[in-house]
């Protein structure tokens, strides 16, 4: 069922969102940085009251979208490559995934990029879904998948742009490319994978495609 209006569960998923974004600015790890990855934040919140009201989401694209921004407030909080995930999941789980996968950075950025195409391909689907109604589903699935691609270029673009206009360390914790010359590339791949993989899955089971 699509929704075009706010009511009483989006509120309370809108609320869990404030709570987290309260929450993590509480002494977030560099002050500058983490006030410019908020107002990505806030630009996505008011894109997706926009989409709701203009277009309809179902619930669960709206939740999924909610998730998502409640992952990237909980990334800016730590400067994205300091999330302590290794040291929860240790604590919770009593095994160290970093050292499980081999791996010798932070992992939560690239986290945060795969999730961008995963938990925001439904959003996208339904906006092309009303620009193109008479699109077969195959055909908006390829251009959801070039629309993450190209979003996905813009937000590297963006994250340039700023950076060079900051200090040298605050440049690097705003973009968090520990020291990666290929962060940008493979950011945009994890995007892109993430939202072939939901794309897919709603190929599989249109009966879950919003509509």
């Amino acid at each position: 069922m699509i929704d075009y209006q706010l009511s009483a569960k989006h509120y309370v998923s809108l609320g869990i969102l404030i709570l987290a974004i309260m929450i993590a600015s509480i002494h977030p790890l560099e002050l500058e940085a983490y006030v410019l990855h908020q107002a990505g934040t806030v630009f996505m919140i008011i894109m997706l009251l926009i989409c709701l009201y203009k277009i309809g989401l179902n619930f669960i694209s709206f939740n999924l979208c909610i998730i998502f921004l409640i992952i990237h407030v909980i990334a800016a909080h730590y400067l994205y490559s300091y999330v302590p995930y290794n040291q929860w999941i240790e604590q919770i789980f009593g095994f160290n995934l970093n050292e499980t996968m081999h791996w010798s950075r932070n992992m939560f950025d690239r986290f945060v990029h795969l999730t961008y195409g995963l938990l925001l391909y439904p959003i996208f689907y339904r906006l092309f879904q009303v620009w193109l109604p008479q699109q077969n589903p195959v055909v908006i699935f390829l251009l959801v998948i070039q629309f993450v691609m190209a979003s996905s270029l813009v937000y590297e673009w963006l994250e340039w742009f700023i950076a060079i206009r900051l200090s040298a360390e605050d440049a690097e914790n705003y973009n968090g490319q520990q020291g990666d010359i290929w962060d940008a590339h493979k950011d945009m791949l994890l995007a892109t994978i993430g939202a072939i993989i939901t794309g897919i899955i709603m190929l599989i089971r249109p009966d879950k495609t919003p509509s």
